[in-house]
């Protein structure tokens, strides 16, 4: 473990504690020992010294939703190289999707990617766990005995439960162990072979397309047994208004409902496809422009409860293939703070302690774990971020192993100084 630590002089935030002031932070052992306007004399006791006049000071970022293809798809991503990628972003945990090969779906995956995690020693990895074997939507997988492991919920992201009874089994399921069921909202009899939002541009593209009713339909119905049975559920990655108004009505009866966005639904749009580039390709698909104001509306009024990446990385000569062919997904992760000051911070849509709410407590609280603040005697995670330095997104740099990202070139604000773990400094710019 890393001897004492002092950072100074920064604009500590930490909404968890309504904090938002100059001041320095204090580590030892690991944890928070003390947060304020420290006496001189506690610098020279300790064994490193950071000084962050300038920057931002804030809990550690949290992801809820990276997929690191590990174990099966390990020329794409591994854990240690999607904890490296994370880390250098300023994530200092994250959570694995279980849709790897083969799916996680026992004690003994969970395990494995626990243990991964720790062998990296980059950021802390968690887990969720498949609701139903091979996520097939047809019979419950070892819910129990994966919890028992520290799943932290139950996804079967990349497929919706289709099966109306096999979800509501999942849920009771998950009171039992009072963990969150995440869903993937997609009714596949609107979905169908879709590849992109249904509408005008599918329709001069020549492409099959999704029926906005396919997260909204799927949507609906789990509010409905959630209503029944009072669990706690998230919606992942919504990405249409009609959702945004379900979560609305949802959260007006006091369901134990919450609900994420990536930076892709945020800042792009269906007319994104048009020059037919694979990078464009996701599930939720990118919808119209009305879908992306209701959903700044949405984080806005507070209805949006975290910010997620949906970190999918790919072979290129998989997203070199036809957009019929190619899988779904964008790699973002190592963009993703800049990504969100663009869609939220700069056009005043969310203050800084707004978007470090949405990145640290908020999805610390959905999945139950005791991060995301500075409270004295947490856990020393720490972003320090320099809200002000404006750099150029270069695929060729990221610390991941993929490269389907279509923001090459773009220039964003915001950019992770040091990523400290434990108390521990494991990246820095």
């Amino acid at each position: 473990m890393a001897g004492p630590l002092l950072i100074k002089n920064g604009r500590v935030i930490d909404p968890a504690n309504q904090l938002d002031q100059m001041g320095d932070v204090l580590i030892a052992d690991g944890k928070v020992a003390e947060v304020g306007r420290l006496n001189g004399a506690v610098e020279k006791t300790v064994e490193r010294v950071i000084d962050a006049t300038g920057k931002l000071v804030t809990p550690g970022l949290i992801d809820i939703h990276v997929h690191f293809r590990d174990p099966g798809d390990e020329e794409e991503e591994t854990i240690a190289s999607g904890s490296t990628a994370a880390v250098a972003a300023g994530f200092t945990s994250v959570v694995c999707m279980p849709n790897t090969n083969p799916a996680i779906e026992s004690e003994t995956d969970v395990e494995y990617v626990h243990r991964k995690g720790r062998q990296t020693r980059k950021t802390h990895v968690y887990v969720m766990g498949a609701i139903t074997k091979k996520r097939e939507g047809v019979e419950l997988a070892e819910m129990g005995m994966m919890a028992e492991a520290g799943a932290r919920g139950f996804s079967d992201d990349g497929n919706g439960v289709q099966n109306s009874a096999v979800m509501l089994r999942a849920l009771k399921y998950a009171k039992m162990f009072d963990v969150v069921i995440a869903q993937h909202c997609q009714d596949d009899s609107f979905a169908a072979h879709g590849v992109m939002n249904a509408g005008y541009c599918s329709t001069i593209l020549g492409l099959p397309g999704m029926d906005a009713l396919a997260e909204e339909a799927m949507l609906w119905r789990d509010l409905q047994l959630v209503r029944k049975t009072q669990v706690r559920y998230h919606a992942q990655h919504i990405s249409t208004a009609g959702s945004i108004e379900l979560i609305r009505q949802a959260k007006k009866d006091s369901l134990p409902v919450s609900c994420e966005v990536t930076p892709h639904h945020l800042l792009l749009t269906e007319e994104c496809c048009c020059t037919y580039d694979t990078n464009y390709k996701v599930s939720p698909p990118l919808r119209g422009q009305k879908d992306v104001e209701a959903l700044k509306e949405a984080i806005r009024a507070g209805l949006v409860d975290a910010l997620a990446t949906d970190h999918a990385p790919h072979l290129q000569s998989e997203k070199e293939l036809e957009f019929l062919a190619a899988p779904f997904g964008i790699a973002s992760l190592e963009c993703a703070l800049g990504l969100y000051v663009r869609a939220l911070i700069e056009p005043k849509i969310l203050d800084w302690p707004g978007l470090i709410r949405l990145m640290t407590v908020n999805p610390a609280r959905i999945i139950g774990i005791d991060k995301g603040t500075l409270t004295r005697g947490k856990q020393g995670d720490v972003t320090i971020i320099d809200p002000n330095t404006e750099w150029q997104i270069d695929v060729n740099n990221f610390l991941s192993k993929s490269r389907n990202c279509p923001y090459h070139g773009w220039k964003i604000h915001g950019k992770v100084e040091k990523t400290i773990v434990g108390g521990e400094v494991r990246f820095e710019s």
